[in-house]
């Protein structure tokens, strides 16, 4: 598939005033969100926990997340965002996308939204 990218806000949900707003490359391989530090230090974001993540080469490294909320696409959610180096190109996970009903089409290499959220363990309602 080729590269798909969607503009995203991230918002400090202490400060919804404080956002930043950047061209995040979807990524179908990675379960967080990632953008630079630098960003989200100047929004008031700060690392909550540390996470070892597996890298495509599969080594491992161990980083720093925070807590957000990610805008795209008309819609919002709250997600761990990764912490990454000043000049790490910005990414959107298969979280922040399954969150908010979004799939991507690996035909036309556009992002769609779903009929509806998933949320296969609740029971309708008699």
């Amino acid at each position: 598939m080729g590269a798909t990218h969607v503009t995203v806000t991230i918002r400090n949900p202490a400060e919804p005033h404080r956002t930043w707003e950047g061209l995040f490359l979807v990524d179908t391989g990675a379960t967080d969100c990632l953008a630079p530090r630098k960003h989200l230090e100047a929004i008031g974001l700060a690392p909550r926990i540390q996470r070892v993540y597996g890298l495509a080469d599969g080594s491992e490294i161990r980083m720093d997340v925070t807590v957000a909320e990610v805008e795209f696409m008309g819609d919002l959610t709250g997600v761990a965002i990764v912490m990454g180096d000043d000049d790490a190109e910005p990414l959107l996970g298969v979280t922040a996308l399954e969150s908010v009903g979004i799939e991507v089409d690996p035909v036309n290499q556009t992002l769609k939204r779903m009929p509806y959220v998933r949320l296969r363990g609740l029971r309708p309602r008699a």
